[in-house]
């Protein structure tokens, strides 16, 4: 007698939405607290925390701990790479003084008490200046400046609490403030086990390695998650071969879990969120900068475009623009698109197109070497442009 097989059950749709929102929202902000603009989400991630835990772990070799009142999720991310700083709230990265007084501040507060007032945090921080041997003034403006910088950033992270006074206006006026620490939260900053390691270098590059386990999944996994263009050229020949043999399988592994569209390409591959939502730069996107971005990323692909036809096609993947070609495509550009450029963008042309250039740069479609010639990547080839002139008075506004 034949046997009938019950048919699986039907997997909740709600559910399976509510995981995936769950993981971009991690992915987006590694730190959720319940008393910030991700309460909501946290609250998903805690109902699917199993399934969360199992994603992470075996998709990209990621530890999720959730506790009662936050979630983090510990990224290791790519390594030494310097294309997304810590950012101040006006949006200027950190600086290498501002990141110095983040950590003595982190080792302030795990010996300190649960409530202080500012004045008694800055005494912490001196301290822990000298038993890390380090020069701080925080009498000088440049530096109470950057401690002000990291104390809103634990703010933000949901690591400091105002509860009475103007933070806002210390650096400048010595105002006062009452700080809550949430010390759970504190002991959920630091991303990678600290012991054993050598160095800064050491400790990056172990965090930074892929799990045993995972091998070249979790390796281009995360390439492509943390990076928006995966670039053949860079993977490993186990990794490459991988990436081979299951790039259909991970397009729909991508959309499935994370909603986002990877679009294949001969040279490899580029992640696209269509919501716009889970990237922290935004490219093409509104703006002076990002216009100016890709109206030179286009004048540089149509000059290019001829001599990588006659190229091999490992040889197509990074094509170069010499100096002077670069200095050619931007006088170009500047010339028929710069009245359409916010003012200081129109009075600058060279802090216009370094600007532009960094946004490139922090999307991996270009790479600038020493002599000043840019590496542009095939992928830049499918942002066509059709430009056209706007109102000038409504496109600074918009700028």
């Amino acid at each position: 007698m034949s046997r009938i097989e019950r048919p699986a059950p039907a997997e909740d749709v709600q559910a399976v939405a509510e995981r995936q929102r769950a993981a971009r929202a991690l992915l987006r902000t590694p730190l959720l607290h319940a008393d910030g603009p991700g309460a909501d989400d946290l609250r998903l991630v805690r109902r699917h925390r199993g399934e969360l835990e199992r994603l992470f772990a075996d998709g990209f070799g990621y530890r999720l701990v959730v506790d009662p009142g936050a979630a983090r999720l510990f990224k290791t991310g790519l390594g030494r790479d310097a294309t997304r700083p810590l950012r101040r709230r006006g949006g200027k990265p950190f600086t290498p003084r501002m990141y110095a007084l983040l950590c003595l501040t982190v080792a302030a507060l795990g010996r300190g008490k649960s409530q202080m007032l500012v004045d008694e945090l800055v005494a912490q921080v001196r301290s822990a200046a000298v038993d890390a041997g380090l020069d701080v003034d925080l009498d000088a403006i440049a530096d109470r400046r950057a401690l002000y910088a990291a104390l809103s950033a634990l703010v933000d992270l949901g690591v400091l609490h105002e509860r009475d006074g103007d933070l806002e206006h210390w650096a400048d006026q010595r105002t006062a403030s009452l700080l809550d620490v949430r010390r759970d939260r504190l002991g959920l900053l630091v991303s990678a086990v600290l012991a054993g390691a050598d160095g800064p270098d050491d400790l990056i590059d172990r965090a930074a390695l892929p799990s045993a386990a995972g091998g070249a999944r979790v390796a281009v996994r995360r390439r492509l998650v943390e990076s928006p263009v995966l670039s053949a050229d860079t993977l490993t020949e186990e990794q490459a071969e991988w990436w081979r043999r299951g790039r259909n399988r991970e397009r729909e592994w991508f959309a499935d879990r994370l909603g986002l569209q990877v679009e294949l390409r001969a040279e490899g591959a580029v992640a696209i969120d269509p919501s716009g939502e889970l990237t922290d730069v935004e490219f093409p996107a509104g703006g002076s900068g990002r216009h100016l971005a890709l109206l030179l990323l286009a004048a540089l692909v149509a000059r290019l475009r001829p001599s990588a036809r006659e190229v091999a096609a490992p040889e197509r993947v990074w094509r170069r623009a010499g100096p002077e070609l670069v200095a050619s495509a931007s006088a170009d550009v500047m010339a028929d698109w710069g009245a359409g450029l916010k003012r200081e963008h129109r009075e600058n042309a060279e802090a216009a197109v370094a600007e532009a250039r960094q946004v490139l740069v922090d999307f991996g479609l270009v790479r600038v070497e020493p002599d000043g010639g840019w590496l542009v990547h095939a992928a830049a080839a499918r942002y066509a442009v059709s430009a056209t002139l706007a109102d000038q008075a409504r496109f600074e506004e918009e700028a």
